[in-house]
């Protein structure tokens, strides 16, 4: 298990992602890191998710641990914002109301049953040859959703067929430290 933030990193990275994207609709360019805090130079799996309101705008990241946490913060937080292929790009106008809520991922395990997710708990990656689907752990929570509801989206989320994960599709879990700016 990799240690957790503190409430003051949450609120340093917060603070970054909005940095980011404010730079991003400045300059056009991504924001240079300077003075890095030693605490986000680990790899880290990771999510940014923008919100208008109750409704998505956009949710990008990286599972695996790829990069230093605040370089995936940086880059994800402009790619949720302007890359999102569900959604337009967001405005300066609509970044001034955008909630900014950041996902710190452990590394995914394969699950040898369904019966190990736990919804609340866990985060899922669906796959099945070249097709993969992943779902943060509160999504479930956000939509009221059983084990096999969120196993279903999963797979639609993938774009298998929904009942997939009982048919020879890999499971995957990971836990995610979540937190969000306050509005």
């Amino acid at each position: 298990m990799i240690a957790e933030l503190t409430r003051d990193g949450e609120e340093a990275l917060l603070r970054l992602a909005r940095r980011a994207i404010e730079n991003y609709f400045a300059v056009g360019g991504r924001l240079r890191l300077e003075d890095r805090d030693p605490a986000f130079k680990e790899k880290r799996g990771a999510f940014v998710t923008l919100k208008i309101g109750d409704e998505l705008r956009g949710c990008i990241g990286y599972p695996l641990p790829y990069k230093a946490l605040d370089e995936a913060i940086v880059e994800m937080a402009v790619a949720a914002a302007s890359q999102d292929y569900r959604f337009e790009p967001l405005t300066p106008e609509e970044f001034e109301t955008t909630t900014i809520e950041i996902s710190v991922l452990t590394v995914p395990r394969p699950v040898g049953s369904a019966d190990e997710v736990e919804v609340g708990r866990h985060g899922i990656i669906i796959s099945k040859g070249s097709r993969q689907g992943l779902l943060l752990p509160q999504v479930p929570l956000e939509y009221g959703w059983t084990r096999e509801e969120f196993l279903r989206h999963g797979c639609l989320k993938a774009g298998l067929p929904p009942g997939e994960w009982k048919k020879g599709a890999r499971i995957e879990v990971f836990e995610a430290q979540v937190f969000s700016e306050e509005r």
